[in-house]
């Protein structure tokens, strides 16, 4: 899912600033289990209950390229299910999936995977950003919050998007995608809320997780998961 400034210029950064603590990027199982293991030993009941409904949480690392991007735009607002079939149907369609072959695929064949026109135009937005100089393989050298404004700066890409850039493809250990419905049922679930918390709410709850958010948002997506399996209930849009 931005050229790094430090110093003074981190004291004047906006209150409505997005900020992510630094830290070793989330690169494998070791390291996960590792931010697990810390968020369980500073809330022992809450991230105990996590892992015992959802069991380890998954790494689901991405590739940190066009490919990678391109995914996570096409599962933007709809159920993993029906992503994993319309990106299945892409790369058969563009392979390899790369920045100029989307660029010059024809509109009815990625209308024919499954794709909106929303997405068809944040994806070419995408790889019109690429080939006029952004790097994304080279995001994970700059500072999260740099790295978060040059992908919200392509048309399309939006916070929940960045920020799953962030998480999946770059690994950043406090990524946290506050707006996923998902993510918001989980904590509603977890910490036995009245109602779902938006995303300025869930954002202020977070922040008692920091410098790993995004293991915590990994393990209360699989918590979600754990519970909406025992149950039986369908799980909202956007579940990882």
């Amino acid at each position: 899912m931005h050229e790094a400034r430090r110093g003074a210029s981190r004291t004047r950064r906006s209150a409505t600033q997005r900020i992510y603590h630094p830290g070793p990027p989330i690169a494998d199982e070791t390291a996960l289990g590792a931010g697990a293991e810390a968020l369980r030993v500073t809330d022992p009941e809450l991230f105990g209950r996590l892992i015992a409904f959802g069991g380890p949480p998954p790494l689901r690392r991405r590739e940190p390229g066009f490919a990678g991007l391109a995914a996570i735009i096409v599962s933007q607002q709809v159920s993993v299910a029906s992503a994993n079939a319309i990106y299945a149907r892409l790369e058969t369609l563009i392979a390899p999936l790369e920045a100029a072959s989307l660029a010059a695929a024809d509109e009815g064949d990625l209308r024919n995977c499954g794709l909106s026109a929303p997405k068809i135009r944040a994806l070419r937005a995408a790889a019109d950003a690429v080939a006029g100089g952004l790097c994304l393989e080279g995001l994970s050298t700059l500072d999260a919050e740099d790295a978060h404004n040059a992908l919200v700066a392509v048309k399309g890409v939006g916070p929940w998007t960045a920020d799953i850039f962030l998480l999946f493809c770059l690994g950043h250990p406090d990524a946290f995608p506050a707006g996923d419905l998902a993510l918001q049922e989980a904590a509603r679930l977890a910490l036995n809320l009245k109602r779902r918390p938006d995303a300025p709410r869930l954002e202020r709850i977070a922040e008692r997780w920091r410098p790993l958010r995004g293991v915590a948002a990994r393990m209360l997506w699989a918590y979600y998961r754990g519970v909406k399996a025992r149950s039986g209930m369908a799980l909202a849009d956007g579940s990882r």
